[in-house]
């Protein structure tokens, strides 16, 4: 990788991984990937966000330049403009989401609620 390339262009690319860094407008560029969609399918699509959280965050989105919006009668859509946040958000969807890794994933539990079932199995076969 050559350094010399990235510095002219560092400025925007960390400002395109401020915008990338809140969960959910993660999501929301995850869920458009490369597709256009109305506000009511993005909320479907990602658990029933609520209206104002799913609008801050198209808001920020729209106003960082990664989505461009277009109205249908009382329906928005939007789309991501550039070829490079699409490129980016599959780059982190392959490091993160491996196939077959929802059906593979087992619950993390902390290190507080194992010492906790712990204790208990050891009361329970103590007694």
């Amino acid at each position: 990788m050559n350094v010399e390339e990235m510095i002219p262009a560092s400025a925007r690319a960390a400002d395109l991984m401020r915008s990338l860094s809140h969960p959910q407008r993660l999501l929301v560029l995850c869920a458009l990937g490369r597709e256009e969609k109305s506000v009511a399918e993005l909320r479907q699509e990602l658990g029933g966000i609520d209206q104002v959280p799913m609008s801050q965050q198209l808001m920020r989105l729209r106003a960082d330049g990664l989505v461009i919006s277009r109205r249908e009668g009382t329906t928005v859509y939007y789309r991501i403009e550039k070829p490079e946040v699409i490129e980016v958000v599959e780059a982190l969807h392959a490091a993160f989401c491996p196939p077959g890794a929802i059906a593979a994933r087992k619950p993390i539990r902390s290190a507080k609620s194992s010492t906790r079932q712990s204790r208990r199995t050891v009361t329970k076969s103590g007694s």
